[in-house]
């Protein structure tokens, strides 16, 4: 099996010693994506316009690999309250309003940099 790093300069870098995602057999593993802009900034403090921010490095990521939302077969979301569910599933639909994948959704005690939401996902690739 061939593993390949997927980096992109269009979603934040890697804070750990992770990859931003990996290809393995057709299909791309993201890392999860956090409330960075590109540049390494937290975008704002509010869960909804961190779940965009979230939402659009992960199409970033994907869209490096040859892979996009339309192809998202399982995400995993990481709240650090699950008082912003319903918050986070009005954000998160616009972006899998007629796509629906697999998905979980737990609260976690602290995400990376305090911030409200991480998300990662499983795709194809063409």
């Amino acid at each position: 099996m061939s593993l390949k790093v997927v980096s992109t300069d269009k979603a934040p870098q890697a804070i750990g010693p992770y990859s931003q995602a990996i290809i393995a057999n057709g299909m791309i593993f993201t890392s999860g994506q956090i409330a960075l802009s590109p540049e390494g900034e937290i975008v704002c403090s509010d869960v909804a316009g961190q779940t965009e921010q979230v939402l659009k490095n992960l199409t970033e990521v994907l869209a490096e690999a040859g892979s996009s939302l339309d192809k998202v077969i399982k995400t995993t979301i990481f709240l650090d309250s699950m008082d912003d569910f319903a918050t986070v599933n009005e954000v998160y639909g616009k972006y899998f309003s007629s796509h629906k994948p697999a998905r979980s959704t737990v609260a976690v005690k602290t995400l990376p940099l305090n911030v409200k939401v991480e998300i990662d996902c499983i795709a194809l690739i063409d």
